[in-house]
């Protein structure tokens, strides 16, 4: 898998801060409603909106408007491409371990 350094970076992100895990843990149970999530991570709609965007930038959450709502869910795509991504990164792919790279 070629990395998309853009991409990847989009992916992390989405991760590391507190509100977006708490966001993507609820998420693991079901598709829910904004208002569910603000009632839940004891944010403003504001702060809600700003983590939803980083989430769906990512492509590991999806929204979908219904009334003057949106409702959330975990992208199984985005969740495998995020998967990958991370694998890719930590993969070794040296196996000289032994050597050093400054020895000649």
């Amino acid at each position: 898998m070629e990395i998309d350094e853009k991409k990847t970076a989009a992916i992390f992100k989405a991760f590391c801060d507190e509100n977006r895990i708490r966001i993507l843990k609820l998420l693991t149970t079901g598709e829910k409603c904004g208002c569910k999530l603000l009632e839940e991570i004891d944010v403003t709609q504001p702060t809600l909106s700003h983590h939803m965007k980083i989430l769906c930038d990512s492509g590991v959450v999806v929204g979908r408007k219904e009334g003057k709502w949106m409702h959330y869910s975990i992208s199984h795509e985005g969740a495998a491409v995020a998967m990958k991504s991370l694998q890719e990164l930590t993969r070794i792919t040296n196996t000289d371990v032994d050597k050093s790279c400054c020895e000649k």
